[in-house]
């Protein structure tokens, strides 16, 4: 699901939210969530998972078309685990 066909389900279960009002809700939220992996805080959603950046440390790599070696900095990077209950909804 992309985020204009989240919008559109939004919308349709709540006829009262404009398309454009629940469209600036959903930028809220995605842009509060970014703003906070930014910050490196925890996002825990109960009964979906939970959001972290972590920080990868400096490595060295290879180029995969030429093979020469390549200095990757070290940078953050998000990452999500899903709660007990989603995993428990997906198996069944």
């Amino acid at each position: 699901m992309i985020k204009n066909e989240l919008i559109d389900e939004l919308t349709a279960q709540t006829p009262d939210v404009s398309r454009r009002d629940m469209e600036i809700i959903v930028n809220a939220v995605f842009d509060t969530m970014v703003l906070s992996l930014a910050h490196h805080n925890r996002i825990e959603i109960r009964g979906f998972g939970s959001f972290i950046a972590k920080q990868r440390d400096a490595r060295a790599s290879r180029n995969p078309r030429t093979g020469k070696v390549v200095a990757v900095p070290k940078k953050w990077v998000p990452f999500f685990n899903v709660g007990k209950e989603l995993r428990e909804r997906i198996n069944k």
